[in-house]
């Protein structure tokens, strides 16, 4: 089976500190966007990849090279889920993907993802008619805390992952579980999902597939793909 990728990309990411957005910044001598394209550009199941960017986007045709199975849409909105419910609606109106078809939803800030953990997601696909997610087990404790940043209560870890993309479902079901949601609340696709009465299911992830969000991750992402790391 092959499928389509759906990336948004229409973020400024200002807690990355990059005098660009963060998608556009350069690590190990590309822009975070291009690493994220060529890891599906790769791939022999991923026949498509529609990045959705901001309409006032003024980098992106300077600055990426978009793979032969690449489109781009200026369709993006003020929030990620809005960039994602936008961008499917646009796909299936211009009937580049059917309702039924399987789109995984990846972050374009996730330049480091591993090419073993997006095949256990695309393996367990067929079998999970409501969708899978990557995730990793939560490792640390994790502390509640209260208005004035006393801890006061320890969280259970047991049963709880950290959510990663991609995350996979058929393009008709999430476009309605978007369209129903409050895309302010939205964080993620597969909560927008569980809203609707699905239960998507967890494959384990990577601990590498790190997602850029403060000036410190982009030493760390730099040093795995120079590393060959994202395999």
């Amino acid at each position: 089976m092959t499928y389509t990728v759906l990336i948004p990309a229409a973020g400024v990411g200002s807690r990355f500190g990059a005098p660009v957005p963060k998608q556009y910044a350069q690590i190990a001598g590309r822009p975070v966007l291009q690493h994220t394209l060529n890891v599906f550009a790769a791939h022999p199941q991923i026949a498509r990849i529609a990045v959705i960017i901001s309409p006032e986007d003024e980098w992106f045709d300077d600055t990426i090279r978009l793979p032969a199975n690449a489109a781009v849409y200026r369709v993006g909105g003020a929030t990620r889920a809005h960039t994602v419910a936008n961008g499917l609606h646009t796909l299936l109106l211009q009937q580049h993907l059917s309702p039924d078809t399987i789109v995984l939803v990846h972050d374009a800030a996730r330049c480091c993802l591993p090419v073993a953990a997006l095949n256990r997601l695309l393996d367990a696909l067929p079998h999970c008619p409501d969708g899978v997610i990557l995730a990793v087990p939560v490792a640390d404790t994790l502390k509640q805390q209260d208005d004035n940043h006393r801890i006061v209560h320890t969280v259970p870890r047991e049963g709880l992952w950290q959510a990663q993309t991609p995350q996979a479902f058929r393009a008709g079901s999430l476009h309605l579980a978007l369209q129903s949601a409050d895309l302010q609340q939205v964080t993620d696709e597969a909560s927008a999902m569980e809203r609707a009465g699905y239960a998507p299911r967890l494959i384990e992830g990577d601990t590498r597939n790190i997602k850029l969000t403060r000036p410190d991750d982009a030493a760390w992402a730099a040093w795995l793909l120079a590393e060959g790391s994202a395999k």
